[in-house]
């Protein structure tokens, strides 16, 4: 959780508090980070401090591992069997709850026990060659069990499972530096000043508030340095909580760094398994929304039919970058849509209701950053401003920027860039009617003149005539 690395180490009896005491004062002396404090202090090694901030979900051995009751898992199993017409065989099923041959193998023989499951059919005298078929008994089970929920999928991790690795994986362990911030934004023009106040904020892990006109960069800024943070992470592909089923991992959202298991192969206990197949290892997510954000999408999202949850937009998030583009145009006041997020954003964690009325607390681990093109005095008092770390205001491009934003645009598309012809696009579209250079209008001039000359079937070029034309269709007089 935000902030609170200290805490988890004492937690896991890795330091003591005193220890953790000691630590600070010499991390606020210093103005360095808390854990190379504990490192100089010799409480931790920094072999220890790696193993602690890049946890891997360890596989497990046997059921009580998994974190789930054998009922639990006995029932999702039955559910793949009703699903496949009632009949299985190990390797199926394998692939489907993602766990180790010997647990599955193992919640076989506890259905075979109990006269849920029989062998239809084997060709020899392994496991791994049987049929398995459900009885009368197994079907009226299954039933129940998908009456309850239709979940069927990989086995779900613990919520104290997916707590403890989340509040490990935390965003703010990322070391970022100016060398960094240059590299992750090199492919855009970007003044040293904005820079230097991007850097900081991004690297604090914490809130940021990007203002200013329309099309200077805001939001692809903010997904270009998103996308560039360093380190895999590991996203469960479902959570427990109470009995009821979250669906958290989405491929939408979650691009996984690791091939997938072939589905003939299986998982057996014996493979060279690195983690725990119950999790995915994948980039840090990076998350954008705008226009139709609601906060309901914070929310989570129970599907009367399926009878399981879908997880909400922070947990797909966590340990990653929120991204809320055109902040003050969703169909709701920004004030009542900041009181849903005030509270995660200073204590690092939020709370969710299951349609039960149970609740139950996450961590809220992202750097989650506002962009808007309005007035920030226009949307939020200063109270709230005052809980967003970072305010930052992206200008107008200067007319060096300008140009060279229009160089490089030319350069990819093949087409020859004139100096000439930029400082009249300039002064006679920009200087002489008094607007600002907008750092996005290059692309959309190139692309302009781009379809002139597919139309006319000729070849692009940069020109006076070209940009005029281009103009003509693109600037709009109010």
């Amino acid at each position: 959780m935000k902030g609170s690395i200290g805490e988890l180490l004492v937690r896991e009896g890795l330091i003591s508090a005193a220890q953790l005491m000691q630590a600070r004062i010499l991390h606020k002396e210093k103005g360095e980070k808390l854990e190379d404090s504990l490192i100089a202090l010799n409480f931790l090694t920094e072999t220890q401090l790696s193993e602690f901030l890049h946890p891997v979900p360890l596989v497990p051995i046997r059921i009580s591992d998994t974190g789930l009751s054998e009922i639990f898992l006995t029932d999702l199993l039955l559910k793949i069997a009703y699903q496949e017409a009632g009949t299985f065989t190990l390797h199926k099923v394998l692939n489907i709850l993602c766990l180790p041959s010997n647990i599955v193998d193992e919640l076989i023989e506890l259905l075979k026990t109990d006269h849920l499951v029989t062998i239809r059919s084997a060709t020899g005298y392994g496991r791994e060659t049987q049929v398995f078929e459900l009885t009368q008994r197994g079907r009226e089970r299954a039933e129940i069990a998908l009456n309850n929920s239709r979940y069927v999928g990989a086995v779900p991790v613990p919520l104290r499972m997916y707590t403890r690795i989340v509040s490990q994986q935390y965003v703010q362990q990322i070391e970022i530096d100016s060398e960094w911030i240059h590299n992750a934004l090199k492919h855009m023009v970007v003044s040293e000043q904005f820079l230097n106040q991007i850097g900081p904020a991004f690297s604090s892990g914490r809130s940021i508030f990007l203002y200013g006109p329309p099309g200077t960069g805001k939001s692809s800024f903010s997904e270009a340095l998103g996308g560039a943070l360093p380190d895999n992470i590991y996203i469960p592909q479902a959570v427990e909580v109470s009995g009821q089923v979250i669906r958290l991992y989405d491929p939408a959202i979650h691009f996984s760094t690791e091939e997938e298991v072939h589905e003939d192969a299986g998982i057996d206990i014996k493979d060279n398994v690195a983690y725990d197949l119950r999790w995915k290892k994948c980039r840090r997510p990076v998350i954008m929304v705008g226009g139709e954000f609601a906060p309901d999408m914070l929310d989570l999202r129970f599907d009367t039919s399926s009878k399981f949850y879908e997880a909400p937009i922070q947990m797909k998030a966590a340990n990653g970058v929120f991204i809320l583009d055109d902040f003050g145009r969703q169909k709701i006041e920004p004030r009542e849509m900041l009181n849903r997020w005030i509270v995660p954003l200073e204590r690092g964690t939020d709370f969710l209701s299951l349609h039960t009325g149970t609740k139950f607390e996450i961590p809220f681990d992202q750097i989650t950053i506002f962009c808007t093109n309005l007035r920030p005095s226009d949307l939020v008092d200063e109270a709230f401003l005052r809980r967003i770390r970072h305010k930052i205001k992206v200008p107008y491009s200067t007319k060096t920027e300008f140009k060279e934003i229009l160089r490089r645009i030319c350069g990819a598309e093949g087409i020859e860039y004139d100096e000439d012809v930029a400082n009249y696009l300039i002064d006679r579209y920009y200087i002489k009617k008094d607007k600002g250079l907008v750092g996005s209008h290059p692309r959309d001039i190139v692309g302009q003149i781009i379809d002139f000359s597919r139309f006319l079937r000729k070849p692009a070029v940069l020109t006076i005539e070209t940009v005029d034309a281009a103009a003509a269709n693109y600037y709009v007089e109010l």
